[in-house]
């Protein structure tokens, strides 16, 4: 079976045929397209569930799903996160492939490991072993939990000028 991650949290019903206001963790459209199937973690269980519609709503989205049409089905949904396979993508960098990863500078030298990916407005920061962090931009590759990073001189307070 494939690791399922956590891609968003049920909030409280929308109205009463059955939608509910949905926090996605996740930024990829594909988990809230028509068809997209997450899975909840009930305290029954965990329940397959199939977007239906999703309309953004301030800093959440309103989704229906098949099978959920009233109040008291959605409520028994609160609180449940979100489930879903990992997506398949080359190009992107994924917080459970880079967590546990070695990091490293284009020349090989190690720089620790990645314990935290840090939300930050600009961008995401690996934070490192010794508590260092690393914007993602500076990430050069990744592969075999292995993170190659291109840092400027001085970042990580090991350059010190001369």
């Amino acid at each position: 079976m494939t690791r399922l991650l956590e891609v968003g949290r049920i909030g409280k019903p929308h109205g009463v045929r059955g939608a509910l206001h949905i926090t996605f963790s996740s930024d990829r459209p594909e988990r809230r397209t028509p068809g997209a199937t997450l899975i909840a973690q009930t305290s029954a269980g965990a329940r397959e569930l199939v977007v239906e519609t999703a309309r953004p709503a301030s800093d959440r989205w309103v989704v229906t799903f098949v099978g959920v049409s009233s109040r008291e089905q959605a409520e028994a949904l609160v609180n449940a996160p979100l489930m879903a396979e990992p997506i398949e993508d080359p190009e992107a960098l994924w917080v459970h492939d880079l967590i546990g990863a070695r990091i490293v500078d284009a020349s090989g030298l190690d720089i620790g490991t990645c314990t935290a990916v840090v939300e930050n407005p600009a961008h995401a920061l690996l934070e490192t072993d010794s508590g260092d962090l690393i914007p993602v931009p500076f990430v050069v590759s990744q592969s075999d939990g292995v993170i190659v990073v291109s840092l400027p001189p001085g970042l990580l307070g090991s350059d010190d000028a001369e």
